[in-house]
Protein backbone atom coordinates (compact mmCIF):
# COMPACT_ATOMS: atom_id res chain seq x y z
CA UNK A 1 0.00 0.00 0.00
CA UNK A 2 1.49 3.16 -1.10
CA UNK A 3 0.38 6.08 1.05
CA UNK A 4 0.63 9.77 0.06
CA UNK A 5 -0.47 13.07 1.74
CA UNK A 6 -2.19 15.39 -0.67
CA UNK A 7 -4.84 18.22 -1.22
CA UNK A 8 -7.95 17.22 -1.94
CA UNK A 9 -10.67 20.30 -3.68
CA UNK A 10 -13.60 21.25 -1.68
CA UNK A 11 -15.30 24.93 -1.71
CA UNK A 12 -17.08 26.71 -4.79
CA UNK A 13 -15.76 26.79 -8.45
CA UNK A 14 -12.99 29.43 -8.68
CA UNK A 15 -12.03 29.34 -4.99
CA UNK A 16 -8.76 28.11 -3.56
CA UNK A 17 -9.68 25.69 -0.51
CA UNK A 18 -8.51 22.64 -0.16
CA UNK A 19 -8.14 19.50 2.73
CA UNK A 20 -4.70 18.48 3.38
CA UNK A 21 -5.61 14.10 3.62
CA UNK A 22 -3.82 11.23 3.73
CA UNK A 23 -4.72 8.55 0.98
CA UNK A 24 -3.74 5.57 -0.98
CA UNK A 25 -1.67 6.91 -4.25
CA UNK A 26 -3.76 4.81 -6.45
CA UNK A 27 -7.19 6.63 -5.25
CA UNK A 28 -9.19 9.58 -7.08
CA UNK A 29 -8.29 13.40 -5.76
CA UNK A 30 -11.29 14.00 -4.43
CA UNK A 31 -11.77 10.00 -2.93
CA UNK A 32 -12.29 8.81 0.37
CA UNK A 33 -9.34 9.35 2.79
CA UNK A 34 -7.66 7.73 5.25
CA UNK A 35 -7.15 10.57 7.69
CA UNK A 36 -8.05 14.43 7.61
CA UNK A 37 -5.05 16.29 8.60
CA UNK A 38 -6.45 20.21 8.05
CA UNK A 39 -7.45 22.98 5.45
CA UNK A 40 -5.29 24.82 3.22
CA UNK A 41 -6.96 28.22 1.44
CA UNK A 42 -5.39 30.51 -1.11
CA UNK A 43 -6.43 33.76 -1.73
CA UNK A 44 -4.80 37.15 -4.11
CA UNK A 45 -3.55 38.58 -0.65
CA UNK A 46 -2.92 36.46 1.68
CA UNK A 47 -2.82 32.37 2.66
CA UNK A 48 -4.21 30.81 5.44
CA UNK A 49 -3.61 26.71 6.75
CA UNK A 50 -4.22 24.55 9.76
CA UNK A 51 -2.78 21.76 9.63
CA UNK A 52 -1.91 19.02 12.35
CA UNK A 53 1.92 18.70 12.73
CA UNK A 54 1.88 16.38 14.88
CA UNK A 55 -0.35 13.64 13.01
CA UNK A 56 1.50 14.78 9.89
CA UNK A 57 4.54 14.03 11.68
CA UNK A 58 3.53 10.28 12.50
CA UNK A 59 2.39 9.71 8.42
CA UNK A 60 5.84 10.87 7.54
CA UNK A 61 7.21 8.12 9.78
CA UNK A 62 5.18 5.50 8.73
CA UNK A 63 6.28 5.80 5.29
CA UNK A 64 3.56 8.49 3.42
CA UNK A 65 5.11 10.94 1.08
CA UNK A 66 3.59 14.32 0.60
CA UNK A 67 3.06 15.61 -2.44
CA UNK A 68 5.48 18.67 -3.74
CA UNK A 69 2.41 20.91 -3.32
CA UNK A 70 1.94 19.90 0.34
CA UNK A 71 5.95 20.10 1.18
CA UNK A 72 5.85 23.69 -0.03
CA UNK A 73 2.87 24.40 2.60
CA UNK A 74 4.44 22.59 5.09
CA UNK A 75 7.41 24.47 5.08
CA UNK A 76 5.85 28.25 4.65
Amino acid sequence: MSVVIRLSKTGKRGEGRYRVVVTEKRYRRDGEPIETLGWYEKREKEQKKEIDKKRYDYWISKGAKPSPTVEKIINL
